[in-house]
């Protein structure tokens, strides 16, 4: 059988976690990067797709592509272990040590990989600045740069409340998208699981840290009237918290616990 139960995915998401807890830095590092960039490269993909078809939800159906080549290739997004890492040192199976190094590091590599992208993705667009002239798609960067950081700060702290909470909603699903790809043992059966929560979040507009650590800075870079403290202050730090809120509380414990007995959970220390 391709399915796997909702049981063995509980047990195996305590497996994921611990493995990635043993991962060496330079591994969280490179395989951190790489998934910023991707998910980066699907950014730009939809944004073309949107203003191609004037259709946001064509951007959202083409969207998951470089999330499932990080669920498939095994790859790092900070935004996915927020769900698992954190739950095995809830479970004692993880120290507090480790279950740290793996987020900053993974968060360190997802933002290398996101802002090594970027600069090549400007270089190309303006021939490394010889071009005034911007695109539909870079025009879009700096739009949605200026909405996600000024766009808050502007209404003050229910703006700031409204990112907060999107952020929750949007790593509720793309946790949920980790954790759907180990209901299946064959490649198509991942890449449908996982993409179908990925395209409910892009379509809804909500909060995505790792997606922000792209967008934000491609969008200054491209002439977006936002400072590095705009991006932190108003949208990456209170993105990522609203992130772990939703990866950890809404999915990781919600699928563990609902899936597991007290008694399994012990006789598995």
């Amino acid at each position: 059988m391709d399915y796997i139960t909702p049981q063995e995915v509980a047990d195996n998401m305590m497996t994921t976690a611990i493995n990635k807890s043993k991962l060496t830095v330079g591994d969280l590092l490179i395989r951190g990067a790489l998934s910023g960039a991707l998910l980066a490269i699907s950014v730009t993909l939809a944004l073309m797709a949107t203003t191609q078809t004037s259709l946001s939800l064509m951007g959202a159906f083409v969207f998951p592509v470089g999330f499932v080549i990080i669920v498939i290739l095994g790859l790092e997004l900070v935004t996915g272990s927020f769900a698992l890492v954190p739950l095995a040192w809830m479970e004692k199976k993880i120290s507090g040590g480790n279950m740290l190094k793996n987020l900053l590091w993974v968060f360190a590599g997802n933002l290398v990989g996101s802002l090594l992208f970027a600069v090549l993705f400007w270089a190309a667009s303006t021939e490394s600045g010889q071009l005034r002239e911007i695109g539909v798609i870079e025009q879009a960067l700096v739009s949605i740069s200026e909405k996600k950081t000024i766009g808050y700060a502007s209404h003050g702290a229910p703006g700031l409340f409204s990112a907060f909470v999107k952020a929750i909603l949007c790593n509720w699903m793309v946790c949920m998208g980790v954790i759907m790809s180990m209901t299946s043992k064959s490649t198509l059966g991942k890449i449908l699981a996982a993409g179908i929560p990925i395209f409910i979040f892009f379509a809804l507009g909500y909060e995505h840290a790792v997606v922000n650590m792209f967008v934000i800075p491609a969008g200054m870079m491209f002439g977006a009237k936002v400072s590095i403290g705009d991006w932190w202050m108003y949208n990456q730090l209170i993105v990522t918290a609203g992130n772990i809120v939703g990866g950890l509380l809404f999915t990781g414990m919600a699928i563990y616990y609902t899936h597991t007995t007290k008694a399994h959970r012990l006789s598995t220390k």
